[in-house]
């Protein structure tokens, strides 16, 4: 081959190509299966669902969603989530809030601060938080937590008792949406964490030095610089928690008192409740009527918890340009 002779650039292949291979074939077949088959799986789901909820849908109407009545004792029954469905979101949004911080700087600590075996073993026992069973942590905030979290609702009535939200009518701080929300938050941070820690790895690290090199502090450079590059990520990461949050049952169920009344802002009173929580406490000893009725609420929970988690999906696949 002469010097001026070129050798032609081999042609780009794009992985969603059909392959040529056999074995190439055979891999794409499995791989084309099995994410065909967990979009069937969730179809059947909720078709089952619905086929079930139909009756309690089609003799409640809109207000089974909003309504705040659940009586199976009358004629015709009544059966209405709306107290439980904003129990759900009311436990939701606090669990985020007090998740949101503590998961920023763990991730912070391991990717920018930790050494490399440190930082492996945090996020080792992160991810094994995460793999804990709601029971264990049901138990530990009932046993463990709860009388150490009442000691705080205490301390926050006594002191900030004037403002509704932490205003409580009785003495008992025991079983209520505050010390259910930590709860809550202690499950989900694993969650915020890990996405979070993989969003801060994939950072521009000159853009960061560079800001360092200027004479801006740590925390000037991550409110200033990582924070708005990860903003995108980490709101992701607190929308698949969020999701988390919103179908949590068990630990919820050791820990609140599942009042059936609409508990708007009264985080230190012992009542409320969640959806999830209120079809396990009623599955057990429901009538066929009423059976209907707690798969129409979860129904309403699915589609809820679904759509949180696709705009999750679609944000975090959104603020990561590697995944095309």
């Amino acid at each position: 081959m002469s010097q001026n002779e070129t050798t032609a650039a081999p042609e780009r292949r794009s992985l969603r190509a059909k392959p040529f291979a056999k074995a190439d074939r055979i891999f794409y077949r499995v791989s084309t299966i099995a994410a065909n088959s967990s979009i069937v799986l969730v179809s059947l789901i909720l078709i089952f669902l619905g086929i079930r909820a139909w009756p309690a849908f089609e003799s409640q109407g809109i207000g089974f969603v909003f309504g705040s009545t659940w009586n199976t004792s009358v004629e015709p029954i009544v059966m209405q989530i709306g107290p439980m469905l904003w129990g759900s979101i009311l436990l939701s949004i606090l669990g985020v809030l007090l998740a949101v911080p503590m998961a920023i700087s763990i991730a912070y600590f391991i990717v920018f601060m930790a050494g490399k075996k440190l930082g492996s073993s945090v996020s080792v026992l992160v991810d094994l938080l995460a793999a804990l069973p709601s029971i264990v942590l049901g138990l530990w905030g009932l046993l463990v937590f709860s009388p150490v979290a009442a000691d705080w609702a205490t301390m926050l009535h006594d002191a900030l008792g004037f403002i509704p939200i932490f205003a409580n009518s009785g003495d008992n701080f025991l079983r209520s949406p505050f010390i259910a929300s930590w709860v809550v938050a202690v499950m989900i941070v694993p969650i915020i964490a890990s996405i979070t820690r993989e969003i801060f790895s994939q950072l521009d690290r000159e853009l960061i030095s560079a800001s360092l090199a200027l004479g801006a502090g740590r925390w000037s450079t991550f409110r200033r610089v990582i924070l708005p590059t990860a903003a995108g990520g980490i709101v992701g990461g607190v929308l698949l928690g969020l999701g988390r949050a919103l179908g949590e049952t068990v630990a919820i169920y050791f820990v609140l008192n599942l009042i059936f009344d609409i508990n708007i802002f009264n985080i230190l009173e012992p009542k409320g409740g969640s959806v999830a929580s209120m079809i396990m406490s009623k599955f057990g000893e429901a009538s066929t009527a009423e059976v209907s009725g707690l798969m129409a609420a979860g129904v309403v929970l699915f589609l809820v918890t679904l759509f949180v988690n696709m705009l999750a999906s679609y944000i975090v696949a959104k603020a990561q340009p590697w995944r095309k």
